[in-house]
């Protein structure tokens, strides 16, 4: 069980309908988000990795909206509440927390080696008010709720 705040339901409800969104609007594949989150199976054979995405990208994508949904139904409609989540709906959490983490990343150009408080400090000292400050939070904060979560796991199921 865990408890919300406000803002935590107000942010994490933003956060997964921004997933659904971008998975039900008309899904643009020249988009970089949509690239990290559906890539290419064969990168060398463009043809081959089509040809496997028109037999696996539907249920992918209705997976990862149902995953996105998941998190939807479990929180409160708004202000702060309880979430009880059993093993399945904690691992379908993890997996929409880690679809919405690769999609802020890929926006915020995160890579492997940034240093996410060091890229914080820089974007507070630039603009504390920023969208890039408040992004920047929101991706950070996703990772402690999905290492929460991890931690969770083997008392859940």
């Amino acid at each position: 069980m865990a408890t919300f705040a406000h803002d935590e339901v107000r942010v994490l409800r933003k956060v997964a309908a921004e997933v659904v969104g971008l998975l039900t609007d008309g899904m643009d594949h020249t988009d970089p988000v949509v690239g990290r989150l559906f890539p290419d199976i064969y990168p060398d054979r463009p043809d081959d990795s089509s040809e496997f995405r028109l037999y696996t990208e539907g249920d992918l994508k209705t997976a990862k909206i149902d995953q996105a949904g998941a998190i939807l139904a479990a929180l409160p409609d708004e202000g702060e509440g309880e979430v009880r989540l059993d093993g399945e709906a904690a691992e379908a959490w993890l997996r929409a927390i880690n679809d919405a983490r690769l999609a802020m990343g890929t926006r915020l150009d995160i890579q492997a080696d940034t240093d996410l408080a060091e890229e914080l400090d820089e974007a507070v000292l630039a603009d504390p008010g920023s969208s890039r400050v408040f992004q920047l939070s929101v991706y950070a904060y996703l990772g402690y709720l999905q290492e929460s979560l991890l931690n969770a796991l083997p008392e859940i199921k």
